[in-house]
Order: structure tokens, then sequence, then C-alpha cells
């Protein structure tokens, strides 16, 4: 039986790579594109990543993250010849689709993707979260331990709940004032 003849329009589409190869994949398939003459059937590549801050031994560092691991986003027009190409290209295991036949990715999710990649201001990352016990390491504060009531990623503060003079009391501190218990 024959396979039948595909083809859809110019979209975006996820293909799955083996995870850590991402870049590697996206700069393959635009490198093979280039050689093989099809610019005009394959667009654009597109690794999502955004930059978040991470606290690492008490220190802020900045890092990109990649938002989709194991995922590649492909703008191109899919034909029988475009498929096998992407397909065929060492490290991607295949279309996001069932069987043969791709799905595009939504345009919205696309758009996004492309804003959660170009944000004013980096997030913080941290895995403490509301609820958690915390420790202030330093400050006014500093040896008092509290309960976390509210996480600010976007500022790098905490709001903790701390015992003062006997009263409950909530304060603010930023993340790097705090450890974990």
């Amino acid at each position: 039986m024959a396979r039948q003849r595909l083809y859809l329009g110019r979209a975006w589409y996820a293909i799955h790579v083996v995870a850590g190869y991402e870049e590697m994949v996206a700069d393959a398939i635009m490198q093979r594109a280039e050689g093989y003459d099809m610019r005009d059937k394959i667009f654009n590549v597109l690794v999502p990543k955004e930059k978040v801050w991470e606290i690492r031994g008490g220190k802020r560092e900045l890092v990109e993250k990649k938002l989709f691991p194991g995922y590649v986003f492909v703008d191109m027009i899919v034909t029988d010849e475009t498929w096998y190409f992407v397909r065929n290209t060492p490290k991607v295991t295949g279309f996001l689709g069932s069987g043969t036949t791709p799905i595009p990715v939504d345009q919205k999710e696309i758009e996004e993707i492309l804003k959660r990649m170009k944000p004013e201001e980096p997030l913080i990352e941290t895995d403490i979260k509301e609820g958690d016990l915390v420790e202030i390491t330093q400050g006014v504060f500093k040896g008092i331990q509290g309960k976390v009531l509210e996480v600010d990623r976007e500022r790098g503060r905490l709001k903790v709940l701390i015992s003062v003079f006997n009263r409950e009391t909530p304060v603010e501190v930023d993340i790097l004032q705090v450890k974990r218990l």
C-alpha cells in the first residue's frame, strides 16, 4: 500500500528530540536545509528558552532554561520530502502528532512562547514555596525561623510569618536572606 502524499501548509511543528541535543538538532536542520536547498520550505527553528534567576550556594545566578526540554519547534511547509528530511535528522525521534501526520502548533501558543522568551526582567527561580519553614540568615531578623506566606518571584521577595515578642508578625525579606529548613 502506497503512502498517501503529505502536504500541509506553512506552520510551526513540534518535533521530539533526544533530551540535551535540542540546539544541535536545531543547528543541523538549518544547516542541512541550506545544503539541500530547502530554505523555501524550512524557514526557522526554535529552541524555546527563558532566563531565570536561580539561587545556588546562596548567590543569585542568571541561567537560561529550556521551556520544553526534548522538543524543538520548526516553522516549515510539511511535504513528504520535508517530513522525511526533518524526521531523519540525527537525534530527532519524531513529530508531535498521530502516526506520520504532524499536527501544527496553534499560532497563539507560538506567540505565547515567543513572549515568554523575551521577558523584561528574568524571574527568580527557587524551590522555596508557600508553607515552607525557613530561617532568616541575614538582616535584622537573622536567626529567626518562620513560615513562608507568599513568594514573589518577580521581585525576589518572600513574606515570612515570624514570632516577635510572642506575636505573629509578617515580614518581607529577600529570597537570598533565607534558607529552607
